[in-house]
């Protein structure tokens, strides 16, 4: 079937020798899957989830019986007091402002002590302009960078917290950067460095591509927040849009309170018939994010096995399922995109080209054929043209299927002559 989908017989056997090296780091990844899919579904039979709790509910959406048992499963899964699950919250960027804004009031400050927030975050801070940014509203930002081993500045973070400091928000995933991702452990140890010098101050972790990678959740660490979007790991490749805030009862209101109205909270929002979706997503979102997780170690391998810089290395542990690989010029990160759009389900022959992406201060090239338009847990690459030119390929419901994509991806530039094998 590889040559019959035109995948070269050399890059088939290099693929072959690879994947042979890592039926232990598979292992592993399955029983990670295992303990997850575990936790979801004894959270499920705790809160009696039946046939009822999918029906569709349209306009307020009171009673919603079936919104409210998602909610409580989310919070008993991610071990936290309340949850905050809507197909109302569009995006992860819109889950993150939401949690920002309902927390912060004007003449407080936001610290990320782990160096600059993702593109699209920088605009809701102000930290580049943008119209109805916190900034706007009189809120102030500081920064901590990372140290150049990539470990947190303790002694940069500690001067960084002030009388003003309201707010400490914490990236898990690397985004479009080269530092590495933290694992929930390491994230605990930070929250309990802050907690340590301000009680008071609110930890909230972006908690993007990160969910169900590990056994456990920076919630079970000390945050305050976990926040993320459904059209990545939790939502399992089924989920068509949507957001989840899960955390204490009183951040969790207040996030409410900003999505609807004061006064409303929880208490609105109809589920649109999304309940089955949602519901089923989040049940094989486990398994899934093994599959994605399995790809993201086979890429690294594979390319790092070539010569490339791939973060994180082929070795190193697991936090979230990206994997970056600096390909160093624009034609190489072009060509590994359109191989990734070649070898989707959706869209297959369609060539992703690089544009002025809302959020973003340089051009983006993405590759996306997926059920779901934009779903980074379905088999998808981006990246920004800038130098080092690194693209950053995610996602895969099934591992064959994410597989296949990155032999595409290597078959393309080596038929383009971009890569020697």
């Amino acid at each position: 079937m590889y040559s019959e989908l035109g995948i070269s017989p050399e890059v088939q056997e290099i693929s072959r020798k690879i994947e042979e090296k890592l039926a232990d780091r598979f292992s592993k990844i399955d029983r990670t899957a295992e303990h997850n899919q575990l936790k979801v579904l004894s959270s499920m039979q705790k809160n009696r989830l039946q046939e009822g709790h999918f029906a569709a509910t349209t306009g307020y959406g009171y009673n919603d019986s079936g919104r409210e048992a998602l909610e409580r499963i989310y919070a008993d899964t991610f071990r936290t007091e309340a949850a905050l699950v809507r197909p109302q919250i569009t995006c992860g960027t819109h889950a993150l402002a939401v949690a920002l804004f309902s927390c912060v009031r004007p003449g407080d400050e936001i610290l990320s002590p782990v160096g600059a927030p993702y593109d699209t975050l920088q605009e809701v801070i102000g930290i580049r302009p943008s119209k109805g940014s916190l900034k706007e509203w009189g809120i102030g930002y500081r920064q901590a960078d990372l140290l150049p081993d990539g470990g947190f500045d303790y002694e940069g973070i500690r001067s960084g917290i002030g009388p003003k400091t309201r707010l400490v928000t914490i990236q898990r995933s690397k985004g479009y950067s080269d530092r590495r991702t933290f694992s929930p452990q390491e994230i605990g140890e930070l929250i309990a460095f802050i907690k340590g010098i301000r009680p008071d101050i609110l930890c909230m972790v972006d908690n993007c591509y990160g969910e169900f990678v590990c056994e456990h959740e920076p919630s079970e660490y000390g945050a305050d927040m976990i926040v993320g979007s459904l059209i990545k790991n939790p939502g399992g490749g089924l989920a068509p849009v949507g957001g989840y805030i899960c955390g204490t009862e009183e951040c969790v209101a207040q996030c409410a309170y900003r999505l609807s109205a004061p006064g409303l909270g929880q208490e609105v929002g109809a589920n649109l018939g999304q309940m089955p979706a949602l519901l089923q997503g989040f049940f094989l979102a486990p398994t899934v994010t093994a599959a994605a997780l399995k790809t993201a170690v086979f890429a690294a391998n594979l390319y790092e096995g070539l010569g490339f810089s791939v973060h994180p290395s082929a070795q190193a542990p697991r936090y979230d399922i990206i994997q970056a690989i600096r390909l160093e010029t624009p034609e190489r990160l072009c060509a590994f995109c359109e191989g990734i759009q070649s070898a989707s389900p959706v869209d297959s022959f369609v060539t992703p080209e690089p544009w002025d992406m809302p959020g973003y201060d340089d051009p983006v090239i993405m590759a996306s054929g997926s059920f779901v338009s934009g779903s980074s847990i379905e088999l998808s690459a981006d990246g920004p043209l800038r130098e080092p030119y690194n693209v950053y390929f995610q996602g895969g419901l099934t591992y064959p299927h994410g597989k296949f994509g990155i032999m595409k991806s290597l078959d393309l530039l080596y038929k383009r002559n971009l890569v020697k094998l």
